[in-house]
C-alpha cells in the first residue's frame, strides 16, 4: 500500500527508548518472548546509488550466507527499472550504526528485459511489495499488487502475482493465480493497492504463505474506525508446484485513530509476514488514517492452527462458517514514543553475541521527502531472560 497521503512534517522523536521501559509495555506471548529495542537507522532522502534513486523499501529479508539484506524497491520503473537493492547493516547489541547499499538488481520480465513505466506500457507495470531469499534453492521469490483502474474513459486491469526469479534477477517462473485474486472491473476481486502485500517461506522451504493486505470486495469492508468485522486471507502454496493448496481468513483490526477531516482516506492491513513454522507467522498490520503524522504499527503472533481452508468459500462476508486464524499481540509500535512511518518489511537478521535474535524493520518512505527510510533493530528475548 503506497501512504500518498502526507503532505505535512513532524520532527523525529530524539532518543532510545530504554529495553526494561519496552520490556513493561510489551506482554510477552508464550514460545516467542518479548521484543527489546536496540535502535533506529535512516537513510537519507533521495539517496542515490548506481545512477538508482533508493527509497520505496516495501520488503527486506537476510541472507545469512553472504551476511547481506535483499531490499525490494516498489518503484513502478517511474524512476528507474523495477528493482531490488543488497546491504549491509551495521550494528552491536546495543546499537545501530548504519545501513549501506552495496547493489542493486533490475528485476526481469519472462523475455528477459526490465519492466516498462506506466506511460509505455501500463499493463505490464509492477507494483513491488515483497521479497524473500530462498536459501535451497538460491532463488528469490516477490510479489507484486498489479494494478485495478477503472474511469468512465478508461479501465485498466492487470493481475497480482507472486513470482520465482534467480538472484541477479531474471525470471523463472509464476505462483499460480487463484481466480478469486484476479483483477475485476466490477466490484468483485481485490481492491487496488491491497493485494499481495507480504509473503514468506516456512523453515523446510516447502511451502510459501502470501498475505493479502486488504479484504476482497466479496469479502467485505475494509477495516473501519471502531469495527472488527474486516476479514483478509493468506494464500498457501506448494513451493514444488506452485499451486496454491489452502487459504486462511484473518480478522483485521479497526483502524487506530480518526481520520482529519472525519471523510479522509483511512486504511488498515497487512503490510508484511514473517513466516515462523508451518502454522505459525509474525503478521504486520499498519494503520495510516489522514491528518495523523505515524503510523500505528502493530506486530502479532499468528496461528493458522484450526483455522479453516476457506478457499471454497467465495464470501467471508455472506459464509460466516469458518474460523480465521488466531492472533495475538507481540508489539505495539507506539511505545517507542518517537515518528513511525510505513513500516512495510520485516525479516530474522544474525544473532547477537548473546544468542539472542534480532528481528529487522523497514519503512517505505513513497519516495516522498515527508517521509522516512526508516530501520528498526530489536532483539528477540527469550521468555526466561
Amino acid at each position: 500500500m503506497k501512504k500518498y497521503w502526507l503532505l505535512w512534517a513532524v520532527p523525529l522523536l530524539s532518543g532510545i527508548i530504554s529495553c526494561s521501559s519496552t520490556r513493561k509495555t510489551t506482554q510477552p506471548v508464550t514460545g516467542i518472548g518479548t521484543l527489546k529495542f536496540i535502535g533506529q537507522y535512516t537513510l537519507p532522502h533521495a539517496l542515490s546509488f548506481n545512477n538508482t534513486t533508493v527509497g520505496g523499501l516495501s520488503g527486506i529479508d537476510y541472507d545469512a550466507a553472504r551476511q547481506q539484506y535483499y531490499l525490494i524497491c516498489d518503484d513502478r520503473s517511474e524512476r528507474n527499472p523495477a528493482r531490488f537493492y543488497t546491504a549491509k547493516l551495521y550494528f552491536s547489541a546495543t546499537a545501530f550504526d548504519s545501513v549501506k547499499i552495496t547493489g542493486v538488481t533490475t528485476l526481469r520480465q519472462p523475455d528477459g528485459t526490465a519492466y516498462p513505466d506506466f506511460k509505455t506500457n501500463p499493463a505490464l507495470t509492477p507494483d513491488p511489495e515483497a521479497l524473500r531469499y530462498n536459501a535451497k534453492k538460491n532463488c528469490m521469490v516477490w510479489s507484486s499488487e498489479g494494478e485495478r483502474i477503472v474511469t468512465a474513459k478508461d479501465t485498466l486491469l492487470t493481475n497480482p502475482g507472486v513470482y520465482e526469479i534467480s538472484p541477479d534477477g531474471r525470471y523463472i517462473d509464476s505462483f499460480a493465480l487463484p481466480a478469486a485474486f484476479a483483477m475485476q472491473a466490477a466490484e468483485n476481486g481485490p481492491r487496488r493497492n491491497g493485494v499481495f502485500e507480504g509473503l514468506g517461506f516456512t523453515p523446510d522451504y516447502k511451502t510459501t504463505l502470501v498475505s493479502l493486505e486488504e479484504p476482497r470486495y466479496e469479502d467485505g469492508p475494509r477495516a473501519g474506525i471502531h469495527d472488527t468485522t474486516a476479514y483478509t486471507r493468506i494464500i498457501r502454496y506448494d513451493n514444488r508446484s506452485r499451486q496454491p493448496v489452502a487459504q486462511y481468513a484473518y480478522k483485521l483490526e479497526p483502524v487506530a485513530h480518526p481520520p482529519t477531516p472525519a471523510n479522509g482516506f483511512h486504511v488498515n492491513g497487512i503490510a508484511d509476514i514473517l513466516v515462523l513454522s508451518d502454522h505459525q507467522l509474525l503478521s504486520i498490520e499498519r494503520s495510516f488514517s489522514v491528518g495523523v503524522k505515524n503510523c500505528t504499527i502493530k506486530v502479532f503472533l499468528t496461528n493458522l492452527s484450526g483455522a479453516t481452508d476457506v478457499s471454497h468459500i467465495n464470501s467471508l462476508q455472506q459464509d460466516t462458517r469458518f474460523k480465521p486464524a488466531t492472533k495475538t499481540l507481540l508489539f505495539d509500535f507506539s511505545v517507542l514514543g518517537r515518528y513511525i512511518d510505513n513500516i512495510e518489511g520485516v525479516t530474522f537478521g544474525p544473532r547477537l553475541p548473546n544468542g539472542q535474535q534480532t528481528l529487522v524493520f523497514v519503512a517505505d518512505d513513497n519516495f516522498s521527502p515527508a517521509e522516512e527510510s526508516q530501520f528498526f533493530l530489536f532483539a528477540l528475548v527469550p521468555e526466561k531472560q
